[in-house]
């Protein structure tokens, strides 16, 4: 018995809304569905994972997914839930961006898998680049009409002034290709279901009506959509005052990926499990009881960070970022400091006061650079009696006499030094 996908996505959270009958198609047969990504970058972000995770949770039960990178429609921009148009992309931009998102891919579903249900990856750049302007609107044109195209709720929002610059006909025409996608892959790929967010309704519908109006009505296709993930503040997931949370490591550090996770609140927490990792209900159930129990200690949002860093990232990623954490926060080690590259280093001290000194101040005593140089203490009293109480440290090993010289060797990175005040004042002495 095939496990059910559409009860998959209903306990996660994952279910917004789907056409009539694509549950029971799903019962009946192995269905090939697809889902399509933006390669305006050469990563994806937390914002796109419920559709990674839907696709991942469609193989897992028995069908097969296809992941259709926008090489032709990312050229020309989504009017859904956007107030301006993208900008255009070349093809060797396009070409570069859609390898890295595959790599990314890779990691969630199996492109390997024995049997009929393997995942693909397709671009629609490749059957909509020698596709005419006059052939268009022969084939699909004439079959959808504009009345049909205006009633959709993503043009209405642009034609009635919530975006100031209207509405261009290259974005009035976004539903029409993406409709053409799915008549496209049914007829070459034996597509039956398209899988989106839920602001890609009217697009996905457009598709399903194309493709009755075009083959007829006896052919039957679906649409099934996934909610918009929201923080329990109402605000954007994924979004931090830095920007997104990309699932590139050159972009994101493992580290502050690992730190997005870890710092969501209790609410959140509670549904992100569902929807962001493959753990089975009875585990995640056990999970929020314990966490309910005492949510001091942060059991869910450990599990949740821990799962999905591995997942985009690895199990030494993992690591390194819970070490990373404990250097704030628990006992640590000088190797430890070496140990992060330069990033990562930066990533867990962004929060602590920085100060720029001047590469001939080395070879001072502590308590020089410490005061004078650095206004780590006070007054040099001070810094004395803290030493002596055992309470200063620098790059985390206690410093227990104020004369000693500090040097070159001590720089991490050859230029970072740390000192620390009693457990939790850091300061980051970046020397120029």
């Amino acid at each position: 018995m095939r496990k059910n996908f559409v009860e998959e996505l209903r306990w996660r959270g994952m279910l917004a809304q789907m056409m009539p009958g694509t549950e029971e198609l799903l019962q009946k047969e192995m269905v090939t569905a697809y889902l399509g990504t933006d390669p305006t970058a050469d990563s994806l972000h937390i914002g796109h994972l419920c559709g990674i995770m839907m696709l991942r949770h469609l193989q897992r039960c028995g069908h097969k997914p296809i992941i259709l990178v926008g090489g032709a429609t990312g050229m020309i921009g989504d009017p859904s839930g956007k107030s301006q148009e993208r900008n255009l992309l070349n093809d060797e931009t396009l070409r570069h961006n859609q390898e890295c998102i595959k790599a990314q891919v890779a990691k969630f579903l199996d492109f390997e898998a024995e049997g009929d249900n393997a995942a693909e990856m397709v671009n629609n750049y490749d059957w909509m680049k020698d596709f005419t302007f006059l052939d268009f609107a022969r084939e699909v044109g004439k079959h959808i009409t504009v009345n049909y195209m205006m009633a959709k709720d993503s043009v209405q929002q642009r034609l009635n002034g919530t975006a100031r610059d209207g509405l261009s006909f290259t974005e009035f025409t976004y539903q029409l290709l993406q409709g053409y996608d799915f008549l496209y892959l049914y007829q070459h790929k034996g597509v039956k279901l398209q899988l989106g967010g839920n602001d890609q309704w009217g697009n996905m519908t457009t598709g399903t009506e194309l493709i009755r109006r075009t083959l007829g009505n006896e052919v039957e296709t679906f649409a099934l959509t996934c909610p918009l993930i929201t923080k329990s503040d109402g605000k954007k997931f994924g979004k931090t005052e830095s920007g997104n949370i990309w699932l590139d490591p050159k972009r994101t550090t493992p580290y502050k990926f690992y730190q997005f996770w870890l710092n969501v609140s209790d609410d959140d927490a509670e549904r992100y499990i569902k929807i962001f990792t493959s753990l089975e209900k009875d585990v995640i159930d056990q999970l929020i009881d314990e966490h309910r129990q005492d949510p001091g200690r942060r059991i869910l949002q450990r599990r949740l960070a821990e799962e999905v860093t591995v997942m985009v990232h690895s199990q030494a990623d993992l690591d390194t970022a819970i070490e990373a954490s404990n250097i704030l926060f628990g006992k640590s080690t000088k190797e430890a400091l070496e140990k992060l590259d330069e990033q990562t280093f930066l990533d867990v001290f962004e929060g602590v006061e920085h100060h720029t000194i001047d590469r001939n101040q080395l070879g001072q005593p502590a308590i020089e650079l410490f005061t004078t140089a650095a206004p780590v203490f006070p007054s040099k009293g001070e810094m004395r009696k803290m030493v002596q109480g055992g309470g200063v440290s620098l790059n985390k090993e206690k410093l227990t006499d104020p004369q000693r010289p500090v040097t070159a060797d001590d720089l991490i990175d050859g230029k970072y030094l740390l000192a620390q005040k009693g457990k939790k004042n850091y300061y980051l002495l970046i020397v120029k």
